[in-house]
């Protein structure tokens, strides 16, 4: 049975009335519509999708300065393929099917602009290799006693937390919400995004959930989707979570860690693992770590996409300032965590929730293999991370992240050109949309005194 004649069979068992399908746009946002099951069913050989997702920003702008799509183009429909393998139901929305999608050009080749194949194709790099990638988020967020309207009529000040107070770890906090918290827990595993572990974080109203570790292009699916399932559920709670890097000066920001390691494709086996060794760690992932630490000052703005994302990455604010590493330790970029044969790993901390899953897991990833390739070693690790000034410093804003990206060998290697000019263009234009507005900072500063 081919995977179309299977989905239609699944579609029927579970008395599906109506389709939903979503793509990933380059900021990670998902886009797309509902579809009757008759459509459904007349899509296997595709269907246009229109190309313009890939051409405007997040505020749905029109880019001005990109070749991939516009005026010049005409914004035509690419051939939508349906992934049938990402089937799930929504639970919170009864009798409704969800499908991710993939873009295709008219001469039905991947769209390189498209995060999701930009994924793609670094994952079947690794496979080449014989590394089968794990990865898993972990996201913070913040919830809100308001709506999308009431934060708008307050331009975005003096919002209502869902609790009061800095609560990391409470159980009380979690206990008293419980209604919500046990509904995001049960909604989000029926529609395949198992938490492994949820909890408050520091500060009023926010939370972290870490999503089951799954390979590297379902583990992307589950974080990019994960977004839009808290959100969607939180609605139904007349309350709403943000996802920004950070959108208080004076709390913390919001990470979306990643959690990664390389198996064999042969076995499953965990390379990241060695026994009767003191550190417990594989030469492999001393090598993906020496990767990681070289080339993430070049990918950084794949891993930090927003001018907002520079405002969490400062001294003394659980986010790194400097491309560094050590074992368990989370003052630095990179977290080597020593355990058990399944769950030896490392962790990326530089990612916050603003990331785009599909691109933040492709540059990791790219990094980690392109240091293996190289034989690569870390530097030295670091005891404190916001001290090491021997070390590399991070981008400290999108404009400096944009351009070590362009002008990135390695980045055009793995991702290709298309993608890095296409990708850098809409950061330099979300660079001018920022440039071009007044902040609440500047009227306070200047507006009286100056």
């Amino acid at each position: 049975m081919s995977a179309f004649d299977d989905a239609l069979l699944r579609l029927e068992e579970q008395k599906i009335r109506r389709i939903k399908l979503g793509v990933t746009d380059i900021d990670g946002v998902l886009r797309g519509k509902y579809i009757s099951l008759e459509k459904f069913a007349a899509s296997a050989s595709g269907f246009g999708f229109c190309d313009v997702i890939f051409g405007w920003d997040i505020a749905d702008a029109l880019y001005d300065n990109c070749k991939f799509t516009g005026w010049h183009t005409g914004y035509p429909d690419a051939r939508a393929r349906i992934d049938y393998s990402t089937f799930r139901t929504i639970p919170w929305e009864p009798g409704t099917a969800f499908f991710l999608v993939d873009l295709l050009t008219s001469n039905g080749e991947i769209v390189e602009v498209s995060p999701r194949q930009v994924l793609q194709k670094v994952i079947a790099q690794a496979g080449a290799a014989g590394f089968r990638a794990r990865f898993a988020a972990e996201y913070e967020f913040w919830i809100f006693r308001e709506t999308p309207q009431t934060v708008r009529e307050k331009d975005f000040h003096k919002l209502v937390p869902l609790s009061p107070g800095m609560c990391g770890y409470s159980v009380l906090r979690a206990s008293q919400s419980s209604q919500l918290v046990l509904d995001l827990i049960d909604q989000l595993a029926g529609f395949d995004i198992p938490l492994e572990g949820f909890h408050t974080e520091t500060g009023p109203g926010v939370f972290e959930a870490a999503i089951t570790v799954d390979d590297a292009l379902a583990a992307a699916d589950k974080a990019a989707l994960f977004k839009t399932a808290v959100k969607e559920i939180c609605a139904r709670h007349g309350v709403i979570p943000t996802f920004m890097a950070k959108w208080n000066a004076d709390l913390p920001g919001s990470s979306g860690h990643l959690h990664q390691s390389l198996c064999s494709c042969q076995d499953g086996r965990n390379l990241f693992f060695e026994e009767n060794t003191d550190a417990g760690t594989s030469p492999l992932m001393r090598k993906y770590i020496g990767g990681l630490v070289k080339f993430m000052p070049e990918f950084m703005a794949m891993i930090a996409p927003t001018v907002n994302s520079y405002k969490r990455t400062v001294p003394g604010t659980w986010a790194p300032i400097n491309a560094t590493w050590a074992t368990d330790n989370r003052t630095t970029a990179v977290r080597a965590i020593p355990a058990s044969v399944k769950s030896t790993r490392i962790e990326l901390r530089l990612s916050a929730a603003d990331m785009n899953p599909y691109l933040a897991i492709a540059a990791s990833l790219a990094a980690g293999l392109e240091g293996i390739a190289l034989n690569l070693e870390p530097p030295p690790p670091s005891a404190n991370g916001y001290a090491a000034v021997e070390c590399e410093p991070l981008p400290r804003n999108l404009d400096e992240a944009v351009c070590r990206l362009r002008n990135s060998e390695v980045a055009r290697n793995w991702f290709g050109s298309s993608f890095v000019d296409h990708y850098a263009d809409t950061r330099v234009w979300e660079i001018r949309q920022f440039a071009r507005h007044v902040t609440d900072w500047e009227l306070s500063r200047y507006f009286e005194a100056i």
